[in-house]
């Protein structure tokens, strides 16, 4: 499996999440192939890596 370093990555909070301790998602750009997610409330915890086609897929399905 391939390694990424995230340390220098832009983080973006979902336009969605509140600031109220709700749903609270973040996902970071210019990763060659990839979009890291995280929870906002919890940085330093896991990152899960979607491959690009899959969150292109995901997101037309969440605004369609």
């Amino acid at each position: 499996m391939r390694e990424y370093d995230l340390s220098l990555a832009q983080w973006r909070k979902s336009s969605y999440s509140d600031d109220n301790g709700g749903s609270c998602v973040e996902v970071a750009d210019q990763v060659p192939g990839v979009v890291p997610v995280r929870d906002s409330k919890v940085v330093a915890g896991p990152v899960l890596l979607i491959g690009a086609d899959a969150w292109t897929a995901f997101v037309a399905g969440v605004v369609g």
